[in-house]
């Protein structure tokens, strides 16, 4: 079995591939001083199921967090014995990465383009709703031709909050109405409204941007890509597994 993981600022995404399917999926905290050793206990609970470690044949490393890249390669040698595919720029992926300065894209861009390129084609828009949200575009001949990268939702709440003095934390939700008649409402108006705002505006920019911007498609992934997704028309697809799928591909293409 393949172990693929999606490791980001916020969550640490696991998946579990049995070579036709996602056998099981799990999150956990991302903690960046946590050592090997209480990783692999994390993950020995998560593999219990299926003979822990010893079901392994794989891994596949996507990072954003470079301390935990080095936890999660001792972690997978010791306990997988496996030497683990780390995503960059310089492994197989079958796209171009066609920017400026090619290794300075993160794993998780990378991996996403990769996906949308194999499962969707291009052209199209990458919208990754996480700690950041990356908006990245692939093109028609599956070159990866750089993007946005903007806030997340959570750090804009955070922000406000940690910079005012009375306001506070609130759902991440539409208020009943754009007009908020109270602060709760407002706090949410201002977020909610003003993210969906930000989505469309740079869609709509990136649209123009690119060569055949009209015909993009527009893949969103990430927690929040379902709820901004009931609320915007600009998003076409959905794909909750995308990061993972992008994984598992390409394992396949540099499988030791």
């Amino acid at each position: 079995m393949l172990l693929a993981l999606d490791i980001g600022n916020t969550n640490i995404h696991v998946g579990l591939w049995d070579g036709t399917s996602w056998r099981s999926t799990w999150r956990a905290r991302t903690i960046r001083d946590k050592m090997p050793d209480e990783y692999a206990v994390l993950l020995r609970d998560f593999l219990s199921d299926v003979g822990g470690f010893r079901a392994i044949e794989g891994v596949i490393i996507g990072s954003v967090v470079p301390p935990l890249t080095e936890t999660f390669i001792e972690l997978s040698q010791r306990y997988a014995e496996v030497d683990p595919v780390v995503v960059s720029a310089r492994i197989k992926t079958g796209i171009t990465v066609a920017v400026d300065q090619p290794e300075q894209v993160g794993a998780d861009r990378i991996v996403n383009a990769a996906a949308v390129h194999y499962l969707y084609g291009g052209p199209a828009i990458v919208i990754d709703f996480g700690t950041a949200t990356t908006f990245d575009i692939v093109a028609r001949d599956g070159s990866y031709s750089g993007g946005s990268i903007a806030p997340g939702i959570g750090i804009a709440m955070d922000a406000l909050v940690g910079r005012t003095a009375q306001l506070y934390q609130v759902a991440l939700q539409p208020p009943p109405s754009p007009i908020g008649r109270n602060t709760t409402h407002a706090i949410q108006s201002g977020l909610f409204w003003g993210y969906i705002g930000l989505v469309e505006g740079l869609v709509a920019r990136l649209r123009i941007a690119m060569p055949d911007g009209a015909q993009a498609k527009v893949i969103a992934t990430g927690g929040l890509a379902t709820l901004f997704n009931t609320h915007t028309a600009v998003i076409d697809q959905i794909a909750p597994l995308l990061t993972l799928d992008g994984l598992r591909l390409l394992h396949a293409l540099n499988r030791p």
